[in-house]
């Protein structure tokens, strides 16, 4: 899966467990599913999963990792990718925006990015065929991406991964789930709250105000391929400075979140935020406890590939020290009444 802030790879086992340890559950909301690893994970567990993610991009992933199912797609799938991975690059809105304008990618990638992506438009496929082809684009151009995983900015030199040749490979598609087949939905979260049911529901609001389609802005228009005007170093999509949520918010992210708690419909909640969030773990317990009695499970973090390389200025100087390089993930667990 591509490389992304706030993943919760290191904590997946603790996140199945947790939610294979409430009462009589068999189907899960991912409410902000980012890249489905954690939809995916409980895919394979059994359960029926409803991913959710008001990004494009993260609701292509949900489609592609939650909504469908190996049997369906596998072959159909190979075979689209063994086909792409013998076209020509050609050169377009990738290679002028993202290797020329920036340095997201070689230019030999750049075009075998636009050929590709103009290919999957011009086909004429199913919502969860296309899903899994622009997951396979979208995974290969992380493979050969020259950031520290954020799309904010790009190295000063050129990653040695980058330089590499890019090629599809299938994703790794799961079979149907015990439970039922799962479901992708682009909604709000506090929308999706409202209309979704399940047993249990898993919660990951951002932490603070860096917004994700700024963070992964790339993706977004890769998905959308609407072509967008951009701006800054970055070329980052000029939506970005539009969009806001009150999750990005200090003062919007706690009537947000008791809006969405109060909301949903399900038994149990399963909520994992950061001693960096906007919201202390006391209030984060007193928030939830209107559903039920709180449980905390807290876990050191190591702290994203930024905080590792530390503070340089702009000419590549160090010239700051990180004040720390590990978090707490705090994982709120609420067994309904």
């Amino acid at each position: 899966m591509i490389k992304y802030l706030g993943s919760k790879r290191t904590l997946l086992p603790l996140i199945v467990e947790t939610i294979h340890g409430l009462e009589q559950v068999r189907s899960v909301i991912d409410l902000f599913s980012g890249t489905s690893r954690v939809g995916h994970a409980l895919k394979g567990a059994g359960f029926r999963v409803q991913a959710n993610d008001l990004n494009a991009y993260a609701a292509t992933l949900a489609r592609c990792y939650v909504a469908a199912d190996q049997a369906d797609h596998s072959e159909e799938a190979q075979g689209w990718i063994d086909r792409f991975n013998k076209l020509k690059g050609a050169p377009g809105y990738v290679t002028k925006t993202f290797c020329e304008d920036s340095r997201f990618f070689q230019p030999k990638n750049g075009a075998r990015i636009d050929a590709i992506r103009g290919a999957i438009a011009e086909a004429d496929l199913s919502e969860e065929l296309e899903a899994i082809l622009l997951v396979s684009l979208m995974e290969a151009a992380d493979r050969v991406d020259s950031t520290t995983g954020l799309q904010m900015a790009y190295l000063k030199q050129w990653a040695p991964r980058a330089h590499k040749d890019l090629s599809l490979r299938l994703p790794n598609l799961l079979t149907r789930a015990q439970h039922g087949k799962g479901t992708a939905h682009q909604l709000d979260a506090r929308e999706a709250a409202r209309s979704l049911s399940a047993d249990v529901a898993y919660l990951d609001p951002p932490y603070n105000q860096h917004k994700y389609m700024g963070n992964y802005h790339i993706w977004e228009s890769l998905v959308r391929w609407d072509k967008p005007e951009v701006y800054g170093t970055a070329c980052k999509r000029i939506d970005v400075r539009e969009r806001k949520s009150p999750f990005n918010s200090k003062p919007g992210i706690r009537g947000a979140m008791r809006d969405v708690v109060e909301n949903l419909d399900v038994r149990h909640l399963v909520v994992s935020f950061s001693n960096e969030g906007f919201i202390p773990r006391d209030e984060m317990v007193e928030l939830l406890s209107t559903r039920g009695e709180v449980q905390v499970i807290t876990r050191d973090f190591k702290r994203y590939v930024g905080a590792q390389i530390g503070v340089h200025n702009p000419a590549g100087d160090r010239v700051g020290k990180v004040s720390h390089l590990t978090n707490k993930e705090f994982l709120f667990v609420v067994r309904g009444r």
